[in-house]
């Protein structure tokens, strides 16, 4: 008789070779990228949250890494801010800024979207719009949230200067990512059948 060896759907990053180690410069990785996009920031008069691609960054991390790596990396970049290393939007550190309740949406973003591309939520372009949809809201709650409070302003005008004027771009960052996830996988179809095949083999039972 045979024993069949359960099938655990993929994430993008399990394509990649080299167990641990990989897993290691990932995590790394999508700390590093993330540093590097929050970098790329635009302050805004209106708003003291600043314009940044930080989201793009963690969203795509979320679903090509899944859930666990993607969350540790969120984790670092927090982490590593925290302890102040200035990497944050604008150059800054630590947790007393206003924007400081999106960098903990980050990294529950990144879990959910993780999560969800586990199940194969961004193997279609719907699918990846929803997950980035859902991750985008996330980063907004606790952001707009942290904001509402730093300020002290009511929800309404925390969502006007925290949620509102970001809408646009990130749906501009959510079209962009629900076109490279299915392209992604659609490219690396056949390496994914094969890993498929290899966690499916037929294995003598004792």
């Amino acid at each position: 008789m045979t024993a069949q060896v359960a099938y655990r759907p993929l994430v993008l990053a399990d394509l990649v070779p080299g167990a641990l180690v990989r897993d290691v410069v990932l995590v790394l990785g999508a700390a590093a990228l993330t540093g590097i996009a929050a970098q790329i920031s635009v302050p805004l008069p209106f708003t003291p949250v600043p314009i940044s691609l930080q989201t793009l960054t963690v969203l795509l991390a979320g679903a090509a890494l899944g859930p666990i790596r993607g969350g540790l990396g969120m984790l670092l970049y927090l982490g590593v801010g925290m302890a102040g290393v200035p990497w944050f939007s604008e150059q800054r550190s630590g947790i007393n800024f206003s924007s400081f309740g999106y960098i903990l949406g980050f990294v529950l973003a990144a879990v959910v979207v993780g999560a969800l591309a586990r199940r194969g939520s961004d193997r279609s372009i719907l699918g990846a719009v929803g997950l980035m949809v859902v991750g985008n809201v996330l980063i907004y709650a606790l952001g707009v949230a942290w904001l509402a409070n730093w300020l002290d302003v009511g929800l309404p005008r925390a969502l006007e200067l925290g949620a509102v004027p970001f809408l646009i771009g990130d749906t501009l960052k959510i079209l962009l990512a629900a076109g490279l996830l299915p392209a992604a996988w659609w490219l690396v179809r056949d390496r994914t059948r094969d890993a498929r095949d290899d966690a499916t083999y037929q294995a003598p039972s004792p």
